[in-house]
């Protein structure tokens, strides 16, 4: 606010639109791209064609045209070789008194075609030493919302306002890293960096100040994700399994339903020797739809269970919820483990019979959705917590199973949706990360087609003769909600199309708005085999298993991204036989989407098929990243292609950590009260995660 220039009502505009609220604010308010104005172009060149340009001349007169909501201000600007019009909407009086006729200026703005000419539309007008003392080639553009553009809070006013706020400064500011860590970066001051990044000398320079500043970011997260990892390893101390008993052996030796690959393998080891260690397990399960995570997690409840403790696993909805309780059921067969199921529609009876026994150690291993983290269900000795699909649960949701315990349990976090390294180190870098990366033997990769929404006979037809070898079909339609009534409309359409087209067979339907007893018994009906072909909304990207379901048909498969898309085509592939995903989409498609379905057909990978989907779409659509502890609002970095500046951060703030875990040196205070500014008003979420 006492920034000269800003004051009290355009201090609230930045607070309330761009989250500026202080001078550390604004001076991490960075430029989202640059312009070359190096360069001064003829009017007798320009064109409508053409992006930014630049000239050099003079007004030579103004007038106005137009009335009320049209009227505009015209000025008649000319170099020599031509006349181009500049054109004003707003402000038509300031703009008249401001410029002057006759005086030399430099127009800097984008060309619009306008009949046989072209104008500059509300132009950049500066005196030609203004030029120079602001940008030296290179000028920077703001972000601005459509408010701040009103109060006059445009890209060049930002841009004063950042050459103001250096000066104050003296262009000087104080490091962030101490002398130790800088020089092993090899990077420029942060000063350097500062100015070169709202006002580059260079490309180069600018390039460097980049580099700077995305160190700088993604090393004080990193270094904020490792210190509180080794912080609750020291305060959390994990029950001890020292014993692989008789349940686990029993399991592994007569009632395993297929040779675990050796991926399986390994991930049993590791969370072995986690449990074994003393310390409390924070592991992360990766692995695709189809690659044996549950059988995994059922292993490590075993071992709670053969250590006298019990374990728990909770599901985002009640139908995943449902069918771990039953595939854990049928691995056990008749084992002596009691596994009980909760739920939000658990009868009150049954209810009355499962806590009882919960809080008495009686059940061992008990599934559930959010019902667990209810106030009413007390464990007996909870050693072990596992949650599917995390990304679907608050933090604060999660902690709450914590807290059922003197001693926090072992955490398994299983994900199907698989995350991209660099994503994964940073908002689960406080977790071990275990990837199941082979499929079981037997299991057939799903071919994927695309195939044009004017194609549809040649599609029912293909599909019929899959129905008649005895096989079943999913049909998902999207849902988005901003279109939620017309697609919950398009998705009875087509399921009046298929009972239409397929009258001999059976077709159900499901969605998010039936009850849950209605979506429960469709879902049933499909699942028995009564019913061959079942239309839905994405309620079904998670966790239904119904193995003869041999085909998975995507309708305006345009509009889901990469990885949902992924996770669609694993509901399919769980059986022996070969399957198929058909990706439907209209003809007119853009470019990116294209490059998507591509990625798709030829790929079955779903790290691939991550890192891919992060490339087109950034990292903060992936779901789950705004969970994290972090929130991951970077300014500068990016995930997507920042991934080697990433691992040199992470190396060095575990190096920095290695010589002193608790920041206490006085060589490292320095980071120490960076951190605390950084992060010390914010819950530390890494804690609990």
């Amino acid at each position: 606010m006492y920034l000269p220039g800003v004051g009290p009502k355009k201090a609230a505009v930045l607070a309330q639109e761009a989250n500026i609220a202080s001078w550390e604010d604004l001076l991490y308010y960075f430029p989202y791209k640059y312009v070359d104005r190096s360069r001064f172009h003829k009017v007798s060149e320009v064109n409508g064609e053409m992006p930014y340009i630049q000239l050099k001349g003079c007004i030579r007169m103004f007038d106005v045209a137009g009335e009320k909501r049209s009227k505009r201000l015209i000025a008649k600007f000319t170099d020599g070789s031509g006349v181009i019009d500049l054109v004003w909407f707003k402000g038509l009086k300031y703009i008249a008194e401001k410029y002057k006729t006759g005086r030399e200026y430099v127009v800097f703005g984008k060309p619009t075609a306008f009949g046989n000419n072209c104008n500059l539309v509300h132009p950049d007008i500066d005196l030609p030493e203004d030029v120079q003392q602001v940008t030296n080639g290179l000028m920077p553009f703001y972000n601005t919302t459509e408010r701040m553009k009103k109060a006059f809070l445009h890209s060049r006013a930002i841009q004063q306002f950042q050459y103001t706020l250096l000066s104050t400064l003296n262009w000087q500011l104080p490091e962030t890293l101490p002398p130790h860590v800088w020089v092993q970066t090899r990077l420029i001051s942060l000063s350097e960096a500062m100015r070169n990044i709202h006002f580059p000398e260079s490309t180069e320079m600018l390039h460097k100040a980049q580099l700077r500043l995305k160190f700088d970011e993604l090393f004080f997260i990193q270094l904020h994700i490792l210190r509180s990892a080794r912080s609750r390893q020291q305060a959390l101390k994990g029950h001890v399994f020292e014993t692989v008993g008789k349940l686990f052996h029993t399991f592994y030796e007569k009632y395993l339903p297929f040779e675990l690959t050796n991926a399986q393998k390994r991930v049993i080891r590791e969370m072995r020797a986690d449990m074994g260690s003393g310390r409390q397990m924070n592991r992360l399960l990766q692995g695709d739809v189809g690659s044996g995570k549950t059988l995994v997690a059922l292993m490590a409840m075993l071992l709670a269970a053969d250590n006298h403790y019990q374990a728990c696993l909770m599901a985002p909805t009640e139908i995943l919820a449902q069918q771990h309780y039953r595939t854990l059921k049928d691995f056990l067969k008749d084992m002596p483990v009691r596994i009980a199921l909760l739920t939000g529609s658990t009868r009150k009876k049954e209810r009355d019979g499962i806590l009882p026994a919960v809080a008495g150690g009686e059940v061992q291993i008990l599934v559930g959705t959010h019902a667990l983290i209810e106030d009413t269900v007390v464990f007996a000795s909870l050693g072990l917590a596992v949650i599917d699909e995390q990304h679907r649960f608050g933090v604060a949701q999660r902690s709450r199973l914590w807290v059922k315990n003197p001693a926090p349990p072992h955490v398994l976090i299983m994900s199907a949706t698989p995350i991209p390294r660099t994503l994964a180190m940073t908002v689960y870098g406080d977790l071990d990360v275990s990837v199941i990366d082979e499929l079981p033997p037997g299991r057939k990769p799903v071919k994927t087609v695309h195939r044009l929404d004017s194609r549809k006979a040649e599609l029912y037809a293909f599909l019929r003769s899959e129905i008649r070898q005895g096989r079943q079909v999913y049909v998902v339609y999207p849902l988005i909600e901003e279109s939620e009534t017309m697609d919950y409309k398009n998705l009875e359409e087509g399921f009046e199309v298929f009972r239409e087209v397929f009258p001999e067979y059976t077709v159900c339907m499901v969605h998010g708005k039936m009850k849950p007893k209605e979506k429960e018994a469709a879902m049933q009906r499909f699942v028995s085999g009564e019913a061959q072909i079942l239309v839905a909304t994405t309620v079904i990207e998670v966790g239904v298993n119904v193995p003869n379901a041999s085909v998975m048909v995507i309708e305006s498969a345009e509009r889901f991204g990469l990885s949902q898309l992924h996770q669609l085509r694993g509901r399919v592939g769980r059986g022996a036989d070969q399957s198929f995903c058909v990706l439907v989409t209209s003809p007119k498609l853009s470019s990116e989407m294209r490059k998507r379905l591509e990625i798709m057909v030829n790929s079955n990978d779903g790290f691939e098929i991550a890192e891919a989907d992060m490339r087109l779409r950034g990292h903060g659509d992936l779901e789950g990243t705004q969970q994290s502890g972090i929130g991951l609002s970077l300014k500068i970095a990016s995930l997507t292609s920042d991934g080697r500046i990433l691992q040199f951060a992470r190396d060095l703030a575990e190096q920095v950590l290695n010589d002193d875990p608790s920041l206490e040196s006085p060589r490292n205070l320095l980071l120490r009260e960076r951190l605390h500014t950084l992060f010390g008003q914010k819950m530390n979420w890494g804690l609990i995660s």
